[in-house]
Order: C-alpha cells, then sequence, then structure tokens
C-alpha cells in the first residue's frame, strides 16, 4: 500500500542551516538535522546533499555525531560541486551537525550564496508511520498458487522529495 499525504503532518526530521562568511573568498556552512521522532525509532541510510557554488576551489566537512549516530561521513565532491554527508542509522530526538568550509576562488557575493542550496535529504524510517494511519485487517481476496502470506505489516516511512531551500 503506497499513499502520499498533502495535509498538515510533523516531518520526521527538521534542517537548519547557517552561512557566515569568515574572510571575502571563505565561507562557512553549518547543517543541523534533528530527528524528531520517538526515541524508538530512527533514520535508516540518511543521505543529505548540499550542492556548492560553481567557484568552489576547496571544501573541508567536519561532523559534530552524537551518541546512537552509526555511519556518519561527509566529503566534498569537487566534479560535482556538492557535499554529500550519509548517516546509517540517525535515532530519534538527536542531532547532528555537519560545518563545511568553503574556499572560494573569487570574492563571495549575493550572487555566489545564491548558488548555495538547496539541501535535499533521503532517508527511511522503518517501523514508523508519519501519518498515523494503520492497518486493522487485512483480507486477500484471491488465493494464488505458490504464494504464502505473512502474518505481518511492515511499516516504512520513505522520502521522495524533501528539500530545505536556504
Amino acid at each position: 500500500l503506497n499513499y502520499r499525504l498533502t495535509g498538515d503532518f510533523k516531518t520526521p526530521f527538521r534542517i537548519f542551516p547557517a552561512i557566515e562568511e569568515t574572510a571575502p573568498k571563505t565561507i562557512e556552512i553549518s547543517v543541523l538535522v534533528r530527528a524528531e521522532m520517538p526515541e524508538n525509532h530512527f533514520g535508516a541510510n540518511v543521505t543529505v546533499e548540499l550542492p556548492l557554488p560553481k567557484c568552489t576551489a576547496a571544501a573541508s566537512c567536519s561532523l559534530v555525531t552524537s551518541p546512537g549516530t552509526t555511519g556518519a561521513h561527509a566529503e566534498y565532491s569537487a566534479q560535482d560541486k556538492k557535499v554529500v554527508w550519509t548517516m546509517k542509522k540517525l535515532p530519534g530526538n538527536s542531532e547532528q551537525t555537519v560545518r563545511i568550509k568553503v574556499t572560494l576562488t573569487q570574492p563571495c557575493t549575493s550572487m555566489i550564496r545564491r548558488e548555495i542550496g538547496p539541501i535535499s535529504m533521503n532517508f527511511e524510517i522503518p517501523m514508523y508511520n508519519v501519518s498515523n494511519l494503520q492497518i486493522k485487517y487485512l483480507r486477500i481476496a484471491e488465493n494464488m498458487p505458490g504464494y504464502t502470506p505473512y502474518r505481518w505489516v511492515r511499516y516504512v516511512t520513505q522520502s521522495s522529495s524533501y528539500v530545505c531551500r536556504l
């Protein structure tokens, strides 16, 4: 069963970006991701992508991880001009931060700042349901030979288009 939720709902993750110009050709970007789901759930295979300006010469990433997070890694792809931050497991009610120091080939202007972002995020949350839609009763209408149904329902919340504009 697949469905799309378009009304008001509480998002499982919130993204808080901050951009600071530390020197004429250097900017520092800080991205905080907060998991706003209950502690007994976690985000799996979380990927955060942040496009950087075309005039980026170099970028270095440092992570501030909280307990329970596994497989956190951030790296700058010079070919794609973006930072890719991955986390294998991000527990509920926790925060993660990546700090990116970007060196530019020319002084930072408002046009260059507009080239930063948007931040996109992909994730899965096993056994969690944002809409609280629950299956109470399931009946299989036709009996197919060779098919044995299992007696459980697996809930998975997946992102398809989760974007934070800067």
